[in-house]
Formats: structure tokens, C-alpha cells, sequence
């Protein structure tokens, strides 16, 4: 059985669209406290096979380009740290956590499972924070502390879940936009997720479990 879980439905409007007798779906709503709330009470309750993370995510340059679907290899809590004079120190950086504490490593949370290398997608790296804004500053911190290629508001904290519970699972993001554009006419919302549908439904029909 397949858990597949999403932010809002509107991410993965298609697929819901389809039936999949194997998928259960839970919408864990905006953010890294709803996400470890419902995937984590959602995970003890039933007992799954794997879990899929799906949604849009902003990419940090053009390396990626807009529509692009992508599988995040590893993921971390961009935002956790200490912030003084426009520095940016990062929670593991300032002494004040282990970056090797299970789950973490090196302040990763780093999906292992090799079916990532068969689902013909390219892997990358992601942060995951809890304010999305048009912050040159905030942009640059991150750059400076993670080198991320993806950004998005959930990917951490299912990671960190998933981790935790000891279960395969595979997080799933297609970029609508570049961090820092807020001008939303520049998104390409449409595009990414009916890419993003496309690959999802790709997946899901060729997981072996």
C-alpha cells in the first residue's frame, strides 16, 4: 500500500482525478508542524509499503528550469539557527545540536533507498523553511549555508518523519518558480503541476511493492 501525501489537493489535482485502489492520499496542509502532525498520526494508524511527498517548489537558479520535476536525494530545516547582525547561523553550526543526531547527517536528512536511482528523474538537494518571501537576504543566507538547489515548506519534516518511522519514501517536486519571484505572473504554476501529475502517476504505476 501507498500513502501519497500532499500539502494542498490542488498539487496533485490530476492524480485524484485517476483511480488507484494501492494509494491512499492525505492532504497534510501547509508547513513543516502540519506535515509531521498528519504524516505521523497517519503512519500509525496504518501500516504502508512506502510514501510518496509530492508538490511544487521554488528552484534557487537556473540550473533547473520552470516545469522541471525533480527527486530530492536530501533535505534540510533551512530556518532552525540563530540570526544576528544579517548573519545566519544554522542550529548545528552554533554548537547547540548534533548534525549527526539520528535522523540527521551532517545536518542532512538523506533519503538512502535506491529506488531513487531507478526512477529516471534527477536527483538534488532541497531546504525546507517556514517563510517563503521575496528576502534577497534570506535567499543569500540559505545559498550560503546549504548550496540548496529546490526550496519548498514540507520536505524536511517528511523526510524527517519518514526517517524516523524507518519507512522507504520518495519526495516528489516539480518548480513553478525561481526563489525570490514573487511576481507570480512569472510562475508557471500550470506547467509544473501537470508535470508534476504526469511523473507521480508514472511512479506509482511502476513501483514494484
Amino acid at each position: 500500500m501507498i500513502l501519497l501525501i500532499a500539502a494542498t489537493g490542488h498539487e496533485i489535482s490530476s492524480f485524484t482525478n485517476d483511480e488507484h485502489n494501492h494509494v491512499d492520499i492525505l492532504i497534510g496542509r501547509i508547513g513543516i508542524a502540519s506535515t509531521i502532525y498528519h504524516l505521523q498520526k497517519r503512519l500509525h494508524q496504518i501500516d504502508y509499503d512506502i510514501v510518496i511527498q509530492a508538490g511544487i517548489a521554488g528552484a534557487f537558479n537556473t540550473e533547473l528550469n520552470l516545469g522541471d520535476v525533480v527527486l530530492i536525494k536530501q533535505d534540510a530545516f533551512g530556518d532552525i539557527g540563530i540570526e544576528e547582525k544579517n548573519n545566519f547561523t544554522a542550529v548545528f553550526q552554533s554548537g547547540f545540536a548534533d548534525k549527526n543526531e539520528f535522523p540527521f547527517e551532517d545536518g542532512w536528512l538523506i533519503n538512502k533507498n535506491k529506488i531513487l536511482n531507478q526512477l529516471q528523474l534527477k536527483l538534488t538537494n532541497a531546504v525546507t523553511i517556514n517563510k517563503v518571501s521575496d528576502s534577497l537576504l534570506q535567499k543569500e543566507q540559505l545559498i550560503k549555508t546549504f548550496h540548496p538547489a529546490v526550496e519548498s515548506m514540507e520536505g524536511a519534516a517528511f523526510h524527517y518523519v519518514c526517517l524516523q518511522e524507518s519507512i522507504p519514501f520518495i519526495q516528489l517536486r516539480s518548480i513553478s518558480n525561481y526563489v525570490g519571484e514573487r511576481d507570480k505572473t512569472k510562475w508557471k504554476m500550470r506547467e509544473a503541476i501537470e508535470n508534476l501529475n504526469n511523473e507521480l502517476n508514472r511512479i506509482i504505476n511502476t513501483i514494484n511493492i
